[in-house]
């Protein structure tokens, strides 16, 4: 083999190197391949059909709002809940596996965490369970634990809030109207 065979098939297999690393480069500064949701969880496609807004009352007799709205490509339902004169809280649900995590944005200053249970196979309830807390001052300060949403049709559901303090429970349950 001559010296000019040997340059000739260096400067080809630079060229190949040089076009792969090019290649390689360009996939990684694209960012991850996007890939749909391969399994759809039906509480998740149960809380969508609460996108709008809507008015209600405590128990207490208590004024209450509440909106939802379908965010980052449908992958997400952030929930924003005022009540009486308190500042509005926002609550995100998305899928996580086999279940829909919610996470709680509260005017307490923490962030509880849930899990859904399995949903009845009606899907009239979905129930929430604590799963942990951010910024919580102490483990007994003041906290929501659980959330049951009751779906009556498609213009009332019911929500059902736990507080959890100093070891000690209280419910408030809010009943809503569709906004017309």
């Amino acid at each position: 083999m001559g010296k000019k065979t040997v340059m000739k098939n260096w400067s080809g297999l630079c060229v190949i190197v040089l076009v792969t690393s090019i290649l390689i480069a360009g996939m990684s500064f694209a960012g991850p391949a996007m890939t749909p949701m391969s399994k759809t969880i039906p509480e998740f496609e149960k809380m969508k059909s609460l996108v709008g807004e809507r008015e209600g009352k405590s128990l207490e007799g208590n004024n209450a709002k509440v909106s939802y709205t379908l965010v980052s490509d449908n992958s997400a339902l952030m929930e924003k809940l005022a009540m009486g004169g308190e500042s509005e809280m926002v609550t995100m649900y998305h899928p996580d596996g086999d279940h829909l995590i919610m996470t709680h944005y509260c005017s307490a200053h923490n962030q509880p965490r849930m899990r859904s249970q399995t949903a009845s196979m009606e899907m009239k309830n979905i129930v929430f369970d604590l799963v942990d807390v951010t910024n919580l001052a102490t483990p007994d300060a003041g906290h929501m634990r659980k959330l049951a949403l009751t779906f009556v049709d498609q213009d009332h559901f019911t929500q059902e809030w736990t507080w959890s303090e100093k070891g000690k429970d209280s419910t408030v349950v809010i009943r809503f109207e569709r906004k017309k």
